[in-house]
């Protein structure tokens, strides 16, 4: 599996599943931008990168990462 990308304005979030714990800090901590059951299911655009960026570092695997 590839590590995906999903671009937006202000961040780039990647995801590498193959490392992923599910330990699903992202979907609880910003439900909105992290959604299993949307395609894609992150959406960046849809709060503002500071807040992702707060989200994406309590991943424990850290198979969420960012580029500002």
């Amino acid at each position: 599996m590839a590590i995906k990308e999903y671009k937006g304005e202000e961040i780039t979030v990647y995801f590498d599943g193959e490392i992923c714990a599910h330990a699903a800090e992202c979907v609880k901590g910003l439900p909105e931008v992290f959604n299993v059951k949307a395609r894609p299911w992150v959406s960046v655009e849809k709060a503002d990168a500071k807040k992702i960026v707060e989200v994406i570092d309590r991943c424990p695997s850290r198979a969420l990462t960012y580029k500002i």
